[in-house]
């Protein structure tokens, strides 16, 4: 079994994120001991913007790629041979602006490629990467509605797009309010890892 630990806060150790992930992949690894676990820093090796050079041939427009598109398309590869490789994912997805961080969004542009993680069919989009557990370690500063103008996208998204990948089984560990106040900040933090023993009780897991 191969685990893939990703963050994405610019935090540092000031991460809620990046602590409650650390959290969750030490707890499936003591569930699951022979676990083989693969780390990628989002905020320290981010991916570059995701441009036409990323593309490539891809697009059908020229036969041969250019040096700079075989550059995009060999970080593209990297990323997205990692990420199949993956049998499990703990994710953490902290909320910026009301959607996920810019360097969590350009890593799934890298992977969401035809033919390798989705195919279009005659009856629609089918998603070619399940098989995957994914735990997204969601975090947010407030408290905010689930509809309306003021609702976040950041875990909508994080479903939606793993989702249309193929990846049904998404679990969330939720820490919300952590700029509320220490109350709410421990509050959040006793959520969340209620959240984490959920998502990895032994009746859970994958195989």
């Amino acid at each position: 079994m191969k685990l893939l630990h990703i963050d994405s806060s610019i935090l540092g150790a000031n991460s809620a994120s990046r602590q409650l992930t650390a959290e969750a992949v030490a707890e499936w690894r003591r569930q699951h001991p022979q676990a083989q676990v693969d780390y990628l820093d989002l905020a320290i090796d981010t991916p570059d913007h995701f441009g036409t050079d990323a593309l490539g041939v891809k697009l059908g427009q020229q036969a041969e790629a250019s040096e700079a598109q075989r550059a995009q398309n060999e970080q593209s590869e990297r990323l997205l041979t990692q990420f199949l490789a993956a049998d499990v994912l703990v994710i953490g997805a902290p909320l910026y602006n009301f959607g996920i961080p810019s360097q969590l969004k350009v890593w799934i542009d890298r992977l969401a490629q035809p033919g390798r993680t989705f195919s279009y069919t005659a009856n629609g989009p089918v998603g070619l990467a399940g098989g995957k557990t994914l735990i997204v370690v969601s975090t947010r500063g407030g408290k905010y509605p689930d509809e309306g103008p003021m609702a976040p996208t950041d875990r909508l998204y994080m479903q939606q797009m793993f989702g249309f990948m193929g990846i049904s089984d998404v679990r969330f560990v939720r820490a919300d309010g952590l700029a509320m106040g220490g109350d709410a900040r421990a509050a959040a933090f006793a959520q969340a890892r209620d959240d984490i023993q959920a998502a990895i009780e032994p009746a859970s897991v994958v195989a």
